[in-house]
């Protein structure tokens, strides 16, 4: 196994070993009913609205998610890397080389972007938060 092999392996894995700390949550604006119950409420509150999220099957899989990016950047890479063999005259190593670029690019950038919850999910837990007295202004 050539070195580049190596490091990409490493790579994938503190990937993959960090993504999952990284998870979003949402941003209050401090309105009357937050200064009222105080940030630890509003705290339990917001885990409350993402179990009901998750229990309402609001959240995608982000492993499916990643699987499809990977499929879909080694199908535009692999078309890509076509069109450049074609030129230099071998469209099939070029095809293969840019399906393995753009797949490993795809599935890097998936990974690092797999703790971010999608729009469904958002909308839940802010409309769920909002129904409790809260303004989420974002994520973060």
């Amino acid at each position: 196994m050539n070195s580049g092999i190596k490091q990409y392996i490493i790579l994938i894995g503190l990937v993959l070993a960090t993504g999952s700390c990284a998870s979003q949550r949402p941003v209050l604006y401090p309105n009357a009913h937050l200064k009222s119950v105080g940030k630890e409420v509003a705290k339990a509150d917001t885990d409350e609205c993402i179990q009901l999220a998750i229990d309402y099957g609001a959240k995608e899989d982000s492993g499916a998610r990643v699987a499809t990016d990977t499929a879909k950047g080694a199908a535009v890479g692999g078309a890509g890397g076509a069109a450049v063999g074609a030129v230099r005259g071998n469209a099939g190593i070029g095809a293969a080389a840019g399906a393995a670029g753009g797949g490993a690019v795809s599935m890097t950038r998936s990974m690092l972007n797999s703790g971010k919850p999608g729009p469904v999910f958002k909308k839940f837990v802010d409309q769920c938060l909002r129904d409790k007295g809260y303004q989420p202004i974002g994520w973060r």
